[in-house]
């Protein structure tokens, strides 16, 4: 007889991001669209005031601070006026938030949807649950960590050409035969954000993504006096002497916005 203990890569959670670019003429009319109507109808919580973690039926409000270019060029992230978040355990409230806000909108302003999935963790066991999740820091209401950050991204053909054990190896510290560390690997090169950035990924529904699509959609939340925190852990991500991973990384436009309270202050 054997064990029939195999885990379950079932989706659990899905999500998008509706990016918007919206013209100044435009905005009035965009701020008294019927879209905290259709986010009760749907039952979905506001972000801005989570309450015990992540909602989990959620909508969020993210007004633009600005984008920086990186290797993949998107200037339509770049433009992007607002972002708003939809999240559900199911894909039916997400796909139905997106399809009515295209016609609440009208053809004059069209979401560009940034969606993904969340999976169980793939690599992740007790010891590095406890390190890198069991104490990391929750979503917090909006005045206490008002900056948000997406950061889309993909992985080479190299990367998705190697199996699966290879992969994990790129997340743990590489050592000598002495004991000397010769990398830190993703997990301790991050390591300093988990006390005060609160982080999610959503990935790609087929991996990899399918071309022009991105393999990964994170995410981030700070205090304004943690944002230099989020640009360290991103210097250290991105340096592949500490973290070989990154060599099979290309990044789009990291996208900052501010979390408003409601859809008709991103457009104010």
């Amino acid at each position: 007889m054997r064990a029939n203990d195999v885990r379950s890569t079932d989706v659990i959670r899905h999500g998008a991001y509706l990016c918007l670019s919206v013209q100044p003429g435009a905005r009035r009319l965009a701020a008294s669209a019927a879209v905290p109507e259709l986010a009760d109808r749907l039952g979905l919580r506001n972000e801005f005031e989570p309450g015990d973690g992540h909602p989990p039926e959620a909508i969020a409000f993210l007004r633009s601070v600005g984008a920086t270019p990186a290797d993949i060029a998107d200037e339509e992230l770049l433009r992007t006026d607002a972002v708003v978040h939809v999240a559900s355990a199911t894909a039916g409230p997400v796909a139905e938030f997106c399809a009515r806000l295209a016609e609440l909108l009208g053809p004059a302003i069209e979401p560009r949807v940034l969606g993904g999935v969340v999976r169980p963790k793939n690599y992740t066991g007790t010891a590095m649950h406890n390190f890198a999740y069991a104490h990391q820091i929750v979503q917090q209401p909006g005045p206490v960590m008002p900056n948000a950050f997406l950061v889309p991204m993909c992985k080479t053909a190299a990367w998705w050409e190697k199996d699966w054990m290879e992969r994990h190896t790129y997340f743990l510290p590489r050592y000598d035969d002495s004991g000397r560390m010769l990398h830190e690997g993703h997990a301790l090169a991050a390591a300093a954000g988990i006390a005060c950035l609160m982080r999610r990924t959503y990935k790609s529904l087929a991996e990899p993504a399918p071309a022009g699509a991105y393999d990964f959609m994170s995410y981030f939340e700070c205090a304004n006096e943690d944002v230099p925190m989020f640009h360290e852990v991103r210097a250290a991500l991105r340096d592949v002497a500490k973290n070989p991973e990154w060599q099979f990384v290309r990044e789009g436009p990291t996208w900052h916005g501010r979390r408003v309270a409601t859809w008709a202050e991103l457009f104010e």
